[in-house]
């Protein structure tokens, strides 16, 4: 039995995503890195193995919206570009829709720091996307991944303005298809659920992300997410690390058992970073590593063996 064959089509219901039968649904998956940089992995025999070995539940597809790793992202490419980009992200959503599994497509905000700098872009990646992925019952939503801060000013974007960007773009996607999972990044590099928590958005169906870096981020962050589940906030680890919160560093296995044990205690989905060859900590694959899926253990990155661990519990 498949993922979506076990689930079915998932909505939130107070603080807890869950089936039609309104029983909590915890999903547990892989992020890709930059589908600019890495495209090879989107490919039905590695999410096979995924599903299959590594026990994972849902993929997520990290669409980069500014210039990263020297390639342009969504905003600021052409139009020839983005379609090729789209395409990327469409097959991945077909891969999984076949398979089974379930498909998170990530607005993947970053050195662009601002979702408002590219609301328009934002706008036109959900109207081209949407009404493709209309009958995909698999499919959720994560609109901005790490709001941040401006790296020359250190000025940080707030909670309103990550609010007023959600009310563009929600009510765009809520126009296509109301039926979907929207997941709503949150300030400080995703770690300010206490302040979702404290004002959360009108919409129904709604969650809101946390990321953490488990040799980073501690006791702090975990009291937030504790806070924010006293509150019912509906809550999605979309990116989560073994090491440090610049994707390398040492793996730190007891902050990531503490944070792993929260997790499966609260029911909440959880996607590691990430799938890739990239030499850094968090890539789960060895940089050696030529392979686009049919892996061994011993292609699988210190990362990627505690992933699967992580996975399998």
């Amino acid at each position: 039995m498949t993922p979506f064959e076990k689930y079915g089509k998932l909505h939130v219901e107070g603080r807890n995503l869950v089936n039609e039968e309104g029983k909590t649904v915890q999903l547990k998956g892989i992020s890709t890195h930059n589908l600019n940089v890495y495209p090879e992995y989107i490919n039905e025999e590695a999410f096979t193995q995924f599903r299959d070995e590594y026990k994972v539940t849902i993929m997520r597809l990290a669409m980069y919206t500014g210039f990263a790793d020297d390639f342009y992202g969504y905003a600021d490419s052409d139009d020839k570009h983005r379609e090729e980009l789209e395409n990327i992200v469409l097959k991945g959503a077909e891969i999984c829709r076949k398979l089974g599994l379930y498909c998170m497509i990530d607005w993947h905000v970053l050195l662009d720091y601002d979702p408002n700098m590219h609301t328009d872009m934002s706008i036109r990646f959900f109207k081209n996307i949407c009404p493709k992925l209309k009958d995909y019952d698999n499919v959720i939503y994560e609109i901005c991944n790490e709001p941040n801060m401006n790296l020359e000013t250190k000025e940080a974007v707030t909670w309103d303005q990550i609010k007023k960007y959600a009310r563009d773009v929600i009510p765009v996607i809520k126009e296509i298809d109301d039926t979907k999972v929207i997941i709503v990044g949150t300030t400080i590099w995703s770690q300010g659920v206490d302040e979702a928590a404290d004002a959360p958005l009108e919409y129904d169906n709604i969650m809101y992300t946390l990321h953490f870096y488990a040799d980073t981020h501690r006791d702090k962050l975990r009291d937030k997410l504790v806070y924010a589940r006293s509150k019912d906030l509906p809550v999605f680890v979309t990116e989560f690390g073994v090491g440090h919160a610049n994707g390398d560093g040492v793996i730190n296995d007891e902050e990531s058992k503490k944070w792993i044990d929260l997790l499966n205690k609260e029911k909440i989905g959880h996607i590691i970073w990430n799938l890739s060859n990239k030499a850094e900590t968090s890539a789960i694959l060895v940089p050696g590593c030529k392979k686009a899926n049919g892996f061994t253990d011993e292609d699988l990155s210190e990362c990627g063996k505690r992933m699967k661990a992580i996975m399998a519990i």
